[in-house]
């Protein structure tokens, strides 16, 4: 996994625990939503990375 994809996806994953909270504090539940898909989203490109590197070893 290159240095910028996992400063990519971690950078994805904060993103969307700020749109949570956000979305939390307001009330605004699709704005929790989102920000929930964008964690999970992050979560699974650092999962596809780190099999992606499995293999290559």
């Amino acid at each position: 996994m290159s240095a910028s994809d996992k400063i990519s996806n971690a950078a994805e994953k904060v993103s969307g625990k700020a749109k949570e909270a956000a979305g939390s504090a307001t009330g605004d539940d699709e704005k929790r939503a989102e920000g929930k898909k964008d964690q999970a989203s992050g979560d699974l490109k650092q999962r596809g990375e780190h099999l992606k590197d499995t293999f290559k070893s």
